[in-house]
């Protein structure tokens, strides 16, 4: 962990230091203090809005419960709109919407936590948490500081990991790794297991799935009979999570991993691809599966796909059109980038999501997410 920067901190009249962690590229803090089960949680709910950082030195689960103290406070402070207020737009709303949970993510993640080496942390009742850190952090052999929400999160995430996700396309669990897009929206896989393959496939088996993630989609296609799948990633992790997820499977002689940006080099009978959905920044680089400036992931797919296709051969784009919904995307703009980039569309399959979140009346998006349609093009060369 030498490559993270260094923090320092008076405590008890002695300077101290140690290395900062932060999965989301976070500046190291620059004003600490060090509290304990004695800070009321008022207290340190103004400090965090202030911009200190808090270095907890009491007992572990009280610092989970200052936390969960903190975070009703942030949300109880969140402007409501008066009852006479004009409308806004669902655009404006999703900015606002986004624009609270960065500013409630910047209080939360003061409360910060030692630790020390081998991801040990040095507090009353602290749990092991070294298994989690490692696949998250990779091995450490000093002390360093890092926030107790994202401690928190890759203690979910290495839950997640060991459980996994039942997909019913096939009928086995997917084990999604830290920083990797967790399959939970599964009508995607539900299109990609019931759309008709291209004919080409009866003699040319061979597809791509394009930005594999945990490599759920190659497996689908597998299981579905294409004898040779090339599954791409730029990310390393998300690589060495597929590559984990296919031997579960026994699934590592059909599918070949690469690490490229989009298309390997040759052409194939089918082409997949689940780019992220949203047309927005990430606020962190755990949000890069879901939110794309620019949709910079589907432009490239759109631009390359016809050069990568062979004659007869389909894409297979899988996107919702929520982004269209908020206001982010037009359907005219959608259909503008795949005409451009001398693309058919042979045909179009919608399933609606259902997942939690679109029961949810309270939630300021809800008017998009309950018109959500996720749906497949099927695209073809000109």
């Amino acid at each position: 962990m030498s490559e993270h920067p260094v923090i320092r901190w008076n405590e008890a009249d002695e300077e101290k230091s140690a290395r900062w962690h932060s999965e989301k590229s976070l500046p190291p803090p620059t004003r600490i203090e060090v509290i304990d089960d004695r800070m009321s949680a008022d207290v340190a709910y103004h400090l965090a809005c202030e911009g200190t950082a808090l270095l907890w030195r009491g007992d572990f689960q009280n610092a989970k419960l200052l936390l969960q103290a903190i975070a009703r406070r942030a949300d109880k402070k969140r402007p409501k709109r008066k009852p006479k207020q004009t409308a806004i737009t669902l655009a404006q709303a999703f900015h606002q919407h986004r624009l609270a949970q960065s500013q409630r993510a910047r209080i939360l993640e003061k409360l910060l936590i030692p630790f020390e080496a081998e991801h040990t942390i040095p507090l009353r009742r602290a749990p092991d948490v070294s298994s989690a850190c490692l696949e998250a952090y990779g091995p450490s052999s000093e002390a360093y500081i890092a926030s107790l929400r994202e401690l928190l999160g890759l203690i979910g995430a290495h839950e997640w990991r060991k459980k996994g996700i039942e997909i019913t396309a096939l009928n086995a669990r997917i084990h999604p790794h830290y920083g990797v897009f967790a399959p939970i929206r599964s009508e995607y896989i539900e299109l990609v297991a019931q759309t008709p393959f291209p004919k080409l496939i009866e003699t040319q088996s061979l597809a791509f799935d394009i930005g594999t993630g945990t490599g759920v989609l190659a497996a689908v296609l597998a299981q579905r009979g294409i004898q040779r799948i090339v599954a791409t990633d730029n990310d390393p992790r998300a690589l060495d999570c597929a590559r984990d997820n296919l031997s579960r499977l026994n699934l590592n002689e059909t599918i070949e991993l690469v690490q490229t940006d989009l298309f390997p080099q040759e052409q194939a009978a089918l082409i997949v691809c689940n780019p992220p959905w949203i047309p927005a920044r990430p606020s962190s680089p755990l949000e890069q599966a879901i939110f794309d400036p620019d949709g910079r992931m589907l432009r490239g797919f759109l631009q390359g796909l016809r050069d990568h296709l062979l004659p007869g051969g389909e894409g297979w784009l899988i996107l919702s059109d929520f982004a269209e919904h908020l206001g982010l995307r037009t359907r005219e703009a959608l259909l503008h980038m795949i005409d451009t980039a001398s693309l058919q569309i042979l045909g179009k399959s919608d399933i609606k999501p259902h997942h939690p979140r679109v029961a949810d009346t309270g939630d300021p998006l809800h008017a998009a997410r309950v018109s959500e349609l996720t749906s497949l093009w099927r695209l073809a060369a000109k």
